[in-house]
């Protein structure tokens, strides 16, 4: 198996098929690169089976903070255990900071809006229901997502899985703009103390775009390019020029498209300005249970919610 190349020309592309990545990891294909990062197809020995490996670009090996970030997300991974949370297997610091992760068949939520394709409300409902009870467990675990969206949310008959935790960290005060622009909560863009109501933000963005096929705001979308990269935890000199969220309400749902009913009023709801105007996770899901047409018996959110 041959190792990572170093003469100064290799070092600034990705690794070859071939290559072990990590101890017993080869890398099968070079899927995608970011500002800081390169994810691989690539094989598990111990486990005889491919997986995903996320690691650090090997011309961004000085950046510490990038380093740090990915570190902790693959620990972070390691720990948690939900079906509706991507798994990790390993995180491997050294010679290349690398994530181990599942690797998941299915397309991007953020795909399936592109592609157009139709949803009714109840399935709609039952894609709350899983990444609702995802984001609950994260918060159970001491962990604010900070990041949701659709291009983070991995969906294959009928299941949604959440990925990508490298913004996750504890509540309490952060600096303005962690996020993506378009999904960020107006706490986040603001700056200063934020809570699981971020969290309830992110989760109506993802459901306006789901149900409308466009993003809350109507802005330019270029905008959030200049935003702080949400792929790696890292944060650019350049400021986004403006956030909506600071300036006005999120669009209604039903301003965009026939989204009405309990299902518009929920993701209204989720997108209040005010934090402590949305409603929490446990009434949220308890109303996307009636959505999702789930039967009267299997109801146990809103049997919590009643409590």
């Amino acid at each position: 198996m041959r190792p990572p190349a170093t003469n100064a020309a290799a070092a600034t592309a990705p690794l070859a098929p071939g290559v072990e990545i990590g101890p017993g990891y080869e890398v099968i294909e070079h899927l995608r690169r970011g500002n800081d990062l390169d994810v691989y197809d690539a094989w598990s020995e111990e486990r005889g089976s491919r997986c995903v490996a996320k690691a650090l670009r090997r011309d961004r090996l000085h950046k510490r903070r990038t380093r740090e970030a990915l570190l902790r997300e693959g620990q972070l991974l390691e720990r948690l255990t939900h079906p509706h949370i991507v798994r990790g297997y390993e995180t491997i610091p050294e010679p290349i900071p690398v994530i181990i992760i599942e690797t998941l068949t299915g397309a991007t939520l953020a795909h399936l809006i592109a592609e157009e394709t139709e949803t009714d409300p109840a399935d709609l409902g039952q894609l709350g229901l899983h990444l609702g009870s995802a984001v609950r467990y994260l918060h159970g675990q001491g962990f604010l997502h900070l990041d949701l969206k659709p291009s983070n949310v991995i969906a294959e008959a009928g299941r949604a899985k959440l990925i990508d935790l490298s913004l996750a960290r504890p509540p309490g005060d952060a600096h303005a703009g962690i996020g993506t622009w378009q999904y960020l909560s107006p706490e986040q863009a603001r700056g200063g103390n934020l809570t699981a109501a971020a969290d309830v933000w992110g989760l109506g963005a993802v459901l306006f775009e789901a149900a409308t096929g466009e993003a809350p705001f109507d802005d330019d979308s270029d905008a959030w390019e200049r935003a702080p990269s949400a792929s790696t935890g890292t944060y650019s000199e350049a400021e986004p020029e403006r956030y909506p969220q600071l300036e006005r309400r999120a669009r209604r749902p039903e301003e965009v498209a026939d989204v009405g009913g309990r299902l518009g009023e929920l993701i209204a709801a989720c997108l209040e300005p005010e934090p402590g105007d949305r409603p929490d996770l446990v009434a949220l899901l308890a109303g996307l249970e009636e959505v999702a047409e789930t039967p009267a018996a299997e109801r146990r959110w809103s049997e919590r919610a009643a409590g």
